[in-house]
């Protein structure tokens, strides 16, 4: 399949994922775009492998009102880093990883360097028959390193390679995946540990001190008394960079304000009461999450 660039192509790409994998709606990052998608039907095993770099693809609720939401997409990441939201959670799949995104609520995927993912459609019913689902399930990252994801990731592997596959067999090889995944989602709810209560803590002083310009990793490891390095692991567990989860949060307080502020209040003060003192930096790092400069993004919510 040929690569895919040019805004002309990004149109055709976002429009053959809309009718392969479901209404979404996208924007380009900065950064050359491309991108490429394949998809596979073997009875029951439904999936898509995309191929992609700086595009942000997201579904709001106009998008799944739009389409059928009866499934969860199931992320297997191949190559390349992307960053997964829903929920209010986020979460950075490496390759190896595998995340689940529930189709009927709102999502985002950030792709700002070239990644390979598999998204394989897990109906709602298969999952609920043997696991209760709930928000936690979701945007949850579960690592290379687990047995259970790597041989989901064979299964899933054996069956694409397998294109005699008969209905029963396809629809024995998705419950599969579900068991082999069962065991590490049903982690998420047990009782949180102490380090999953240490992480909560720290992020809710995150929110706390949002606003400050002292926020900042050495900041937070002196206030919790943990040292920067493990405060670091700790949210590389989480798949985060501490630095870049408390940039991306202020980022997002700062797009919620500029969807209210009025049209004469200096986008430079909208972003230094976020934390950003440098407004140059602040129009920088808004453009790379959210494609668009700070000025253009309040006029296009206003």
């Amino acid at each position: 399949m040929a690569q895919i660039t040019g805004n002309e192509q990004f149109q055709q790409w976002l429009a053959q994922i809309n009718a392969e994998c479901g209404s979404f709606a996208a924007r380009q990052l900065d950064g050359e775009f491309s991108g490429q998608l394949e998809t596979g039907y073997a009875q029951a095993l439904k999936l898509s492998m995309v191929t992609t770099a700086n595009v942000n693809l997201y579904r709001t609720q106009q998008e799944i009102k739009d389409h059928n939401d009866a499934w969860f997409y199931t992320v297997f990441q191949l190559e390349g880093r992307a960053v997964m939201e829903q929920n209010a959670r986020q979460t950075e799949l490496l390759p190896g990883d595998i995340t689940l995104i529930d189709a009927s609520r709102p999502c985002s995927f950030f792709w700002q360097e070239k990644s390979r993912q598999i998204s394989l459609l897990l109906p709602r019913t298969l999952l609920e028959q043997q696991l209760r689902m709930g928000e936690g399930h979701c945007v949850q990252r579960l690592e290379k390193t687990l047995p259970m994801v790597q041989l989901s990731h064979r299964l899933l592997q054996e069956s694409m390679n397998n294109r005699d596959l008969s209905g029963a067999e396809s629809e024995a090889a998705l419950s599969a995946i579900v068991c082999l995944l069962r065991p590490v989602l049903q982690q998420q709810d047990a009782q949180p540990s102490r380090r999953e209560k240490q992480f909560e803590k720290i992020v809710r002083l995150i929110d706390d001190h949002i606003q400050s310009e002292s926020l900042r990793p050495e900041w937070l490891a002196n206030e919790t008394g943990m040292s920067v390095r493990s405060l670091y692991r700790m949210f590389a567990d989480k798949g985060l960079v501490v630095a870049q989860y408390i940039k991306n949060r202020r980022l997002d307080l700062c797009a919620r304000a500029l969807k209210n502020a009025p049209s004469d209040e200096k986008l430079a003060g909208i972003g230094f009461n976020w934390g950003f003192t440098d407004h140059s930096h602040f129009s920088t790092a808004f453009r790379q999450r959210f494609g668009v400069s700070p000025g253009e993004y309040r006029r296009q919510h206003r």
